[in-house]
């Protein structure tokens, strides 16, 4: 069994994202400007937000963080959107998921500028993946697919199984892993909770990518042995023998499932960095983007 450890690759990524940042400042191009808005106080979304701010600075990229009352009206919301849109200064920029209840997430982000949405939300950015055309992609997405292509994982002709449905995660990694591409070209079954017999469907995953939220739901029953496996859940857990009070659990049960996997990703340290180095690729490219054309 071997570790996919998106923490190192990670580490490795943002190395080359820097090395790329001071040449395009050494040629006299501009530094690539990151916007991250957080709604509310949120406390998972804020360290979501804190770790994507600092791995900007990592980097050499520059990065604001705008903090809004969770009291904000959509109205108000979709205007600060709009100066967003329209300043020139901004390459990409994001609105922290989840936002308060009564704002409607789907408006918020089909307002965002198609060519500045680099978490890849947008319907325009969706149909392109779709169609397999240059876009940016979701960065969770994103993230799996390059932790699997520099593994070197093989996965054409593979059968793949995506456990859960989500527009963030599960939809497009089912699309990804379908299309023609390394990694790609897999046979793709997308499960969820109306899924009948999950046992027998996860027991076929050449490769099973799990993002549920529900944490240690896969267990080593439920796996072929010498599998793939990506693990996108991350769960607080309430423990009593850690200092913290609580410790993390991914949607696989790591000590069962690993003895049987060829591969596996930990958690924490698997795909949660490999999420916040994808948003940088973006980042990055939509800056060159604009300043090459």
């Amino acid at each position: 069994m071997k570790i996919l450890d998106g923490k190192q690759l990670s580490k490795t990524i943002k190395s080359e994202i820097a090395q790329e940042v001071k040449e395009i400042k050494l040629n006299g191009g501009k530094t690539p400007h990151l916007v991250a808005v957080l709604v509310g106080d949120d406390g998972a979304s804020q360290t979501y937000v804190a770790n994507k701010v600092k791995s900007c600075e990592e980097v050499g990229f520059k990065s604001t963080l705008k903090r809004l009352d969770a009291d904000i009206t959509e109205r108000e919301l979709l205007a600060e959107i709009h100066l967003l849109n329209n300043d020139d200064d901004i390459d990409g920029f994001i609105v922290q998921l989840p936002l308060p209840k009564h704002i409607d997430e789907q408006n918020i982000v089909q307002t965002i500028d198609p060519e500045k949405d680099v978490d890849g939300f947008h319907p325009v950015n969706v149909g392109k993946m779709v169609k397999n055309l240059p876009t940016y992609l979701p960065a969770t997405p994103f993230g799996i697919m390059t932790l699997l292509q520099r593994n070197n994982i093989d996965t054409y002709g593979k059968h793949c199984v995506v456990v859960g449905r989500s527009n963030i995660v599960g939809m497009p990694m089912s699309i990804l892993m379908a299309r023609k591409g390394n990694p790609g070209n897999c046979t793709v079954t997308l499960c969820h909770s109306a899924t009948q017999d999950l046992k027998k469907e996860t027991l076929r995953a050449d490769i099973l990518i799990v993002a549920l939220g529900a944490p240690e739901f896969i267990t080593a029953d439920m796996v072929k042995k010498g599998a793939v496996i990506v693990d996108v859940g991350i769960t607080r857990v309430k423990d009593d023998t850690k200092k913290s009070g609580y410790s993390l659990k991914g949607d696989v049960k790591y000590d069962e499932v690993s003895k049987k996997a060829s591969y596996i990703t930990p958690v924490p340290g698997g795909v949660g960095p490999m999420t916040v180095a994808s948003l940088l690729l973006n980042t990055l490219e939509a800056a060159k983007n604009k300043t090459f054309i």
